[in-house]
């Protein structure tokens, strides 16, 4: 009698994508702005989201603010509230738990699941599951997203951008090669821009045409991650869902640029201090403190000028960090040199509880710092941001001045 073996459920695989997040998390604040052209970034001086209805006025990510202002008076500019967005990606991610527990958080708007074989326990087809949580993240939060199902993460992210916003896509095994035949090899998940060029060369332009390469052609062209995804296409699951939540991280980093460009010494000194004031924030959300800091200004000639600080106790309170850097600005600052970036990175995070003592009273001076800035940070949480601040960086908040670089990100998330 021929032996009998169990046919391997196929996998099925969540992605979920936030529609033009930041935006969406401002409208669910105030509905208002509901329908209207908006687009956050005014304290970097760049647009950073923009709503699709600003998309269709012809404005861009990276566009300057000031100029925005002068072609399209009728747009809404709103600053970014970062704290915010955290707290609803969080509650987005808690109700794909409600149906998931394999749930990895991809970026601070987008997630996969790894539903396989939850249809029985839940008494629901997969469909059923990805429409119930799109309809409750909708209905609780107010955000719109785009959910797509497939059998492996890479077809699952095809899904979920082939109809946005607020689209619902199903990819099967046997439905793939007709979505992938519409597909630019260019918007699959992990090719970039080189391996798109060297793909062209070699006559593939659709994410089909390289799915149906055999796998040698792929061993000889390509490098191993690439069949990987090859596989992937090819409705073979070999990237896994990790749920784990990252929580170890090396550096904070805040940055601006600003319009009209300056020399102002206390100017540059206040943005520096601003930095550094909403870098230990960010560091305090995560439990984290910094051993080494470092400090730039960028000139109107693109030039950098630099300096690294070690920290002689480890902290996230900007008290100390501040007088480090007052002490070493002239290293970088020069009397005849136009600036137009400032920039602050905390380096060496470690956990706020890996501290040692010290002989001079260190730690009892940074411990009451600590005390003072976990009240300042209940205070914000509970009235808003910037109701307590340095008498250094008051100078930055009173002083706005437009941003130019669509190249300077302001680095909000904490860098692996």
């Amino acid at each position: 009698m021929p032996k009998v073996t169990k046919k391997r459920r196929e996998k099925v695989i969540l992605h979920m994508d936030g529609d033009a997040f930041f935006v969406a998390c401002e409208v669910a604040k105030n509905p208002k702005l509901r329908g209207f052209p908006v687009v956050t970034g005014q304290e970097r001086g760049i647009v950073s989201a923009l709503s699709y209805e600003a998309k269709a006025l012809g404005v861009t990510r990276g566009y300057p603010i000031f100029k925005l202002k002068k072609h399209f008076p009728q747009v809404i500019i709103l600053p970014g509230d970062y704290e915010c967005y955290a707290k609803l990606s969080s509650q987005m991610f808690d109700i794909v738990r409600r149906y998931a527990d394999d749930v990895e958080e991809y970026s601070i708007d987008e997630c996969f699941a790894n539903l396989t074989g939850l249809d029985k326990p839940l008494y629901m087809s997969y469909k059923e599951i990805g429409e119930r949580i799109k309809r409750e993240i909708t209905g609780e939060l107010q955000l719109s997203v785009t959910v797509g199902l497939a059998p492996t993460k890479v077809l699952a992210k095809v899904a979920s951008k082939w109809q946005k916003p607020n689209g619902f896509t199903i990819i099967t095994r046997e439905t793939a090669p007709e979505f992938l035949k519409e597909t630019s090899i260019s918007k699959i998940w992990g090719i970039g821009v080189q391996t798109t060029n060297f793909l062209h060369g070699k006559g593939i332009d659709t994410a089909l045409q390289f799915a149906e390469k055999n796998v040698e052609w792929v061993r000889e062209n390509l490098s191993s991650p690439y069949e990987a995804l090859w596989l992937e296409l090819n409705s073979v699951s070999v990237m896994k869902v990790n749920p784990e939540t990252k929580s170890d991280y090396s550096s904070v980093q805040k940055t601006r640029t600003f319009y009209p460009t300056t020399n102002d010494k206390i100017f540059l000194l206040s943005q520096l201090s601003k930095h550094i004031e909403d870098a230990c924030k960010k560091a305090r959300h995560y439990s984290l403190v910094a051993k080494k800091f470092s400090f730039f200004l960028k000139s109107q000639d693109f030039k950098y000028f630099s300096y690294s600080v070690d920290l002689p106790i480890p902290t996230a309170s900007p008290e100390p960090i501040v007088e480090l850097m007052r002490l070493n600005f002239h290293k970088i600052w020069s009397k005849g040199v136009i600036y137009r970036t400032t920039g602050a990175t905390l380096f060496e995070l470690v956990s706020c509880r890996v501290t040692q003592k010290d002989l001079f009273g260190g730690i009892d001076k940074e411990n009451k710092l600590e005390a003072v800035h976990k009240t300042i940070d209940d205070l914000e949480n509970k009235f808003g941001k910037r109701i307590v601040y340095l008498g250094s960086t008051h100078d930055a908040l009173k002083s706005k001045r437009e941003g130019t670089d669509v190249n300077d990100l302001n680095r909000n998330l904490l860098f692996l």
